[in-house]
């Protein structure tokens, strides 16, 4: 059965926060359930997310909710095993709105991912997100 694969011990990092004020719009919004919470990124031309697991995965959903006008129209998602270098996955190609969005992954073994938003919908490169799962299996 899939299941949200990430947990107390998953380390996590972002490109950047809004004003650096990690308290309102902190990574841990992303993964905290809380509707009226979010990630929201500073300016620039992309924007990432890096997931590192405590054992290895297989990796079958990546589901995202943005906030409507900060989105990004192309995303990509990388991965790796231990000290390996990153290597693509898969490119996504999310739509600007407000609703949870689910993305099939073609079945990769992992223990680090990185999900990068390109082209953003924000003038500025902005991006916003509510909700970040990585679903699929332990291995």
């Amino acid at each position: 059965m899939t299941h949200s694969l990430v947990c107390p011990e998953t380390v996590s990092r972002v490109s950047s926060v809004l004003n650096r004020n990690t308290r309102q719009f902190g990574k841990k919004h992303l993964f905290d359930q809380d509707e009226e919470t979010c990630w929201n990124s500073d300016q620039g031309p992309s924007q990432w997310v890096t997931l590192e697991f405590p054992q290895l995965i297989c990796v079958s959903q990546l589901q995202i909710q943005f906030q409507g006008g900060f989105s990004s129209r192309r995303g990509c998602l990388e991965g790796s095993q231990g000290t390996q270098a990153l290597r693509k996955i898969v490119d996504f190609y999310p739509e600007d709105n407000n609703s949870l969005q689910t993305f099939p992954i073609p079945a990769a073994e992992v223990d680090r991912l990185k999900v990068t938003f390109e082209d953003a919908t924000d003038f500025f490169g902005r991006v916003v997100i509510y909700h970040l799962r990585v679903l699929g299996e332990k291995v």
